[in-house]
């Protein structure tokens, strides 16, 4: 099922549940021969309880006016056919993520950059379940849980799949779910056959670089949302990832470059091109000496989808550019 095929499915499940709980609001039964005060009708409305990182949080039946605070969490909704009331802002010109298809994120309101949300203006929208992660807003989980049950994962990026679950688990949207995690292992064994299979696919080293205004050079280790995607696919990775902090990165200067060579290179830009050093970079010898440059096997790749996206829809995308950028 192609993403967007997905999208019109979720789209009419979600115009159903919410017919649903129009009817059920007025006292009417969805399902034939059930009464009004049928058990089955009290339980569906109750409050679930989640558990998050913050400890066991109840949140409503079907949650209807959801406002999330991070990039992440916004991939998420909208990968599960649900449009939030309101969002932050990632630090780009494009304020909501440019890979975001622009008939899913018209209408929401922007609550402020990611880092500073507007607790007032989350308010006045009178949310009924707020999404984020403690490492971006736990010091402001109490003034949050004052506006409505708020769900922190602990973290975002590397364990995007498991906080995927968390999102789906608090908006009572666990079949959706499964669809989307099962398109995806399709979409993933697609990439992986294109490439020539598992073993060729696995003695293909590749890097993620990316140039950062205001920081050193990343090369992307194995634990961030990336290189999970690439690890799914069964693509090889160079002895340097394993030098990474934390598994996240190893920094470099722009003299060090010649250490990012692979197979083949991806690497993206935050920030102006000349002030993160990318200009400079690529237009060295060291840059242009790189056996994945001489080869052609360079390529430049959007940052708000590749790093900041961090969901399934970012994801479905990036295999469709790992697929064509690797059979070239």
């Amino acid at each position: 099922m192609t993403l967007q095929h997905r999208s019109r499915v979720l789209a009419a499940a979600a115009l159903t549940a919410t017919a649903a709980l129009a009817l059920s609001a007025c006292g009417f039964s969805t399902e034939s021969g059930s009464g009004s005060g049928s058990d089955s009708e009290g339980t569906a409305e109750a409050p679930r309880t989640v558990k998050t990182a913050m400890g066991d949080v109840k949140v409503p039946a079907a949650p209807q006016r959801v406002v999330v605070l991070d990039t992440a969490e916004l991939d998420s909704v909208l990968t599960l056919g649900v449009k939030p009331v309101g969002a932050t802002h990632a630090d780009v010109d494009s304020g909501f993520l440019n890979y975001l298809p622009k008939d899913q994120v018209a209408g929401i309101t922007d609550v402020g950059q990611m880092m500073t949300p507007n607790l007032e203006a989350i308010a006045g929208l009178k949310p009924d379940l707020i999404l984020t992660s403690k490492i971006r807003h736990g010091d402001q989980y109490a003034e949050l849980s004052k506006i409505a049950p708020t769900v922190m994962t602990e973290n975002t990026g590397y364990p995007w799949k498991e906080n995927f679950q968390v999102h789906a688990e608090a908006l009572n949207k666990k079949a959706e779910a499964k669809m989307v995690t099962d398109d995806y292992a399709r979409h993933v064994a697609d990439v992986t056959k294109a490439l020539g299979g598992k073993e060729k696919a696995g003695a293909t080293e590749v890097n993620m670089v990316r140039f950062v205004e205001g920081a050193d050079i990343r090369i992307y280790g194995k634990k961030n949302y990336i290189a999970t995607i690439l690890a799914d696919v069964g693509l090889g990775r160079p002895a340097i990832t394993d030098q990474a902090k934390d598994g996240f990165s190893y920094d470099v200067s722009p003299e060090r470059i010649d250490l990012a060579d692979a197979d083949a290179v991806f690497h993206s830009t935050y920030g102006d091109p000349k002030k993160s050093k990318e200009t400079q970079t690529t237009g060295s010898g060291l840059w242009k000496n790189m056996d994945a440059v001489k080869n052609g096997k360079v390529f430049a790749v959007e940052d708000q989808l590749w790093i900041q996206g961090i969901g399934y829809t970012a994801a479905d995308k990036i295999l469709s550019e790992l697929r064509t950028s690797l059979t070239k």
